[in-house]
């Protein structure tokens, strides 16, 4: 028998409910769309991290009809971030950070394993409810968990609900790693302006120039790897109180140094030692005793920093033309002979400065020639990498050497052709993986030794 038709207000009462429930979710959609609207804006604007995240359980809770919502996040190495992690309503945002804070989590939250571990926790933490959780994830990488819960009667997880969870998670995820960004941004300014004020007194501790010594040219560059380098180099006069022509001609350290290591640590060793050295310099003492010396005042500091120095030391007279030198385990100096356009090796028995105490250092000398070159060198020079992944090498530096020096160039001339072929080997647009040091020392070809008597 078939339904007699609907009567004219039972229609009209049909159609107000289906405007009321339209209405309804028009308001619902409209409210859902302001607070995804204002967490948008605060994540625009906020300059605090914890302001912003403040509203992410109280946006997560209201746009699902839920209790309450809990925000945990993960410190970058997986830990629990307690200074980070919120929940509302307030008045239970304490008590659950603080619970949470008490439970024995595993060290890696953000890996998958520790993630379910935490689900589970927080489930035992929060009772009989309805739970829901999604991951905060930024960059590939897992920031934290966001859950929002309720009672068990009447409360249901629609799409709807999970997508806008999810959404605010993802803002969340978004807001965490930009302020990682920004520290890490502010953590490299705040160390470029120490390595720009370390250099900067490394730049002061390094000779400016070579000083004027009796019969021979000089030239020195130091090119560190970083702003701030453990490459050390210097002219010390052993007699520092006379002037003129008397300190000219008189006795002159020259030294050629380098710290293991790179950056600031190594610059701070490097402007200690230096200190050191000029006082013992002042000693008189012969190069194999200041070693010694040097050795043992070094132990200490050198023990408590877990790093070690090679040192080649020589001492030049002008008037005998002869060059005393000790060797702490750095690059042996190369000497060019001018008469017989060969290249030998300037090296002495001796350990690292740091290594063990009483250590003991052999002295050498030579007589230098007129037309003779000494290059000191570090070996950021020798172990720098071409472009082939092939080491510089002292023997093309022996072969540089010798062309230069046959060519008749000045030390400077020197300096600068030995730079512009490791230039050329590194490649023009590529950093050196070490600091890398030379000093150029040529004796003039018209010097001639005065008669003695006989």
């Amino acid at each position: 028998m078939p339904l007699p038709p609907p009567r004219p207000h039972q229609a009209l009462t049909a159609s107000a409910s289906l405007r009321q429930l339209l209405d309804s979710l028009s308001r619902e959609q409209r409210r859902n769309q302001e607070l995804l609207a204002s967490l948008g804006f605060a994540l625009r604007s906020f300059t605090n991290l914890n302001r912003f995240l403040e509203l992410v359980p109280l946006v997560s809770s209201r746009l699902v009809g839920a209790e309450a919502s809990l925000l945990v996040v993960f410190h970058p190495d997986g830990r629990l971030w307690r200074e980070h992690t919120q929940a509302s309503p307030a008045s239970r945002s304490g008590e659950l950070v603080r619970l949470l804070g008490e439970l024995d989590l595993p060290a890696g939250l953000a890996e998958e394993e520790e993630v379910s571990q935490l689900d589970l926790q927080v489930r035992r933490l929060l009772g009989e409810v309805q739970l829901f959780g999604t991951s905060v994830v930024a960059r590939n990488r897992t920031r934290g968990r966001l859950y929002v819960f309720g009672s068990a009667e009447g409360l249901t997880w629609s799409d709807v609900h999970r997508r806008h969870v999810q959404l605010v998670a993802d803002l969340t995820g978004v807001a965490i790693e930009t302020e990682l960004l920004q520290e890490d941004r502010r953590r490299h300014e705040r160390l470029d302006r120490q390595l720009n004020t370390g250099a900067e007194i490394q730049a002061q501790l390094l000779p400016d120039h070579c000083p004027v010594i009796e019969g021979v040219e000089l030239a020195a560059r130091c090119r560190p790897a970083f702003e701030v380098g453990g490459d050390y180099y210097d002219f010390i006069p052993t007699r520092p109180r006379l002037s003129g022509r008397r300190r000219e001609t008189s006795r002159w350290a020259l030294v050629m140094g380098d710290v293991m290591g790179k950056g600031v640590p190594a610059g701070l060793l490097m402007t200690l030692l230096r200190g050191m050295l000029r006082a013992e310099v002042l000693s008189g003492h012969a190069p194999d005793r200041i070693l010694h010396d040097l050795n043992e005042l070094a132990q200490e500091d050198l023990a408590h920093s877990h790093r070690f120095v090679t040192l080649f030391y020589s001492d030049f007279d002008p008037r005998s033309r002869v060059l005393r030198y000790a060797n702490a385990a750095h690059n042996p100096p190369l000497l060019w002979r001018h008469q017989r356009h060969g290249v030998e090796r300037l090296d002495a028995p001796g350990l690292l400065i740091g290594l063990q105490p009483e250590a003991q250092y052999g002295c050498e000398r030579v007589v230098l020639e007129p037309g003779d070159v000494v290059l000191y060198y570090t070996d950021g020079v020798s172990e720098a990498l071409g472009l082939t992944g092939e080491r510089f090498e002292e023997e093309r530096l022996q072969r540089h050497l010798g062309e230069a020096c046959r060519a008749g160039k000045s030390a400077q001339g020197v300096l600068d052709a030995l730079f512009e072929r490791l230039d050329r080997f590194v490649g023009a647009d590529r950093q050196l993986s070490d600091d890398a040091s030379m000093v150029v020392l040529k004796v003039r070809e018209e010097v001639m030794l005065p008669t003695l008597p006989g």
